[in-house]
């Protein structure tokens, strides 16, 4: 079973907005989408840009470097099903978000 660390507090990510957090020396993307929490590895695949600093878009968030789209709730570049970034699960309990990310 997963470990689940804090990586930030709920209200540090609004509904439709994004944070980079680091957790276990991993960047991490977190995103909020209708009150639903996300995380996904930071780095694009493509060029290695930011994916917290990018467009967040409903559930899809583009890539400022190149454009490069991905579905926030699995990690996976929108054009190419099955590959893009690691995606981690999520909790949020008593307020703060809980990642595991081993």
């Amino acid at each position: 079973m997963a470990d689940f660390l804090e990586a930030a507090q709920l209200d540090q990510v609004p509904i439709g907005t994004s944070k980079f957090v680091r957790v276990a020396d991993k960047d991490i993307a977190l995103f909020n989408v209708d009150g639903n929490i996300y995380a996904i590895a930071d780095t694009c695949v493509h060029q290695g840009s930011s994916l917290s600093q990018g467009k967040l878009d409903g559930k899809v968030v583009t890539c400022r470097g190149h454009g490069w789209r991905f579905d926030v709730t699995t990690g996976y570049v929108t054009s190419s099903p099955g590959f893009g970034v690691a995606s981690y699960p999520v909790k949020v309990v008593d307020g703060k978000i809980m990642v595991a990310v081993t």
